[in-house]
């Protein structure tokens, strides 16, 4: 069994040569255990001293690269911190680094605590939990991505405009969908200045309470829903190593075979008159081009 010296010596030979160029896929955690059979622990040990060289940084749904300007690889890694050395926002900034790279299922205390260099009883000092790690997280997520310009006066472009604010926030941190819940919401101070940001512009334009709750979570519901497809992606590339189009052409014969067998005639005949790429942002534009249509009928007051 290989140790984390052995493995970073082998990976920082790799971007020396240049096997592994500015931009291409470092092996992830998983593909680290799995190839070198360590522990998860000893893996995110390895890319977090890469990180820390600045060698390589975490690219939301794609992984972790290869830097575009990685600095000689003789760089001595951090010291190991004490947890007076960390703050609260290391721990949250970390964990979304994490989160961003390999998505939140490979999420934990351990692993922050690691990548930090510190023990993980240490990080309970900054944060009394997991779930309210994931909490300060979403906010800090809402908190860079600030809604502090006024609405739209139109009530309908004000709707549009935060669901198109929001939709970058999931394509940013693809995690944030699959963490955030509909029916146990995380009230935290900047999720809530994003409601009150349309719900002030549903307001303004005379919709009573209730027309306002519904729009904002029908809005709401709509573009988490299609965000938490994104994560997934996230995970399987990690899992497998694959992207998204290396994995349809995997499954090409298959696909064919399917369509072939006549069972499915309506689906072949769509199939053979279209193109098929999946667009996640396309599907997005049509999707609230026609919810806004049908919201424009709504009437303003409750009812």
């Amino acid at each position: 069994m290989a140790d984390s010296a052995e493995i970073l010596a082998g990976i920082r030979r790799r971007i020396a040569s240049g096997e592994l160029a500015p931009g291409d896929r470092v092996p992830s955690t998983r593909q680290i255990t799995r190839q070198w059979g360590v522990a998860m622990a000893t893996a995110t040990r390895v890319l977090t001293t890469l990180r820390q060289e600045g060698l390589v940084v975490a690219r939301p749904g794609i992984g972790t690269v290869v830097a575009s300007t990685a600095p000689a690889v003789t760089v001595t890694p951090r010291p190991r911190a004490t947890h007076t050395e960390v703050t609260r926002e290391d721990v949250v900034r970390t964990a979304m680094a994490i989160a961003d790279a390999e998505g939140s299922p490979a999420l934990s205390m351990r692993r922050v605590a690691t990548a930090l260099g510190v023990a993980t009883m240490s990080l309970y000092r900054h944060v009394p939990s997991k779930d309210e790690l994931v909490e300060r997280m979403i906010d800090t997520v809402f908190a860079d991505h600030r809604f502090d310009t006024p609405p739209p006066r139109d009530w309908l472009a004000a709707v549009e405009a935060g669901a198109r604010r929001l939709w970058v926030i999931f394509r940013a941190h693809p995690w944030v969908a699959a963490v955030m819940s509909l029916t146990r919401p995380q009230v935290t101070p900047n999720v809530l200045a994003y409601s009150e940001w349309v719900m002030s512009a549903l307001q303004a334009a005379g919709l009573g309470t209730r027309p306002i709750f519904q729009v904002h979570l029908t809005m709401f519901s709509y573009v988490r829903g299609l965000a938490v497809s994104l994560e997934p992606e996230v995970v399987a590339e990690q899992e497998t190593g694959l992207t998204y189009d290396e994995f349809i052409d995997t499954r090409g014969e298959a696909i064919t075979s399917v369509i072939a067998s006549g069972a499915f005639p309506t689906f072949q005949a769509v199939a053979a008159s279209a193109d098929f790429d999946l667009d996640l942002d396309e599907q997005f534009d049509f999707g609230l081009r026609h919810l806004l249509a049908g919201l424009a009928g709504l009437p303003l007051a409750d009812g």
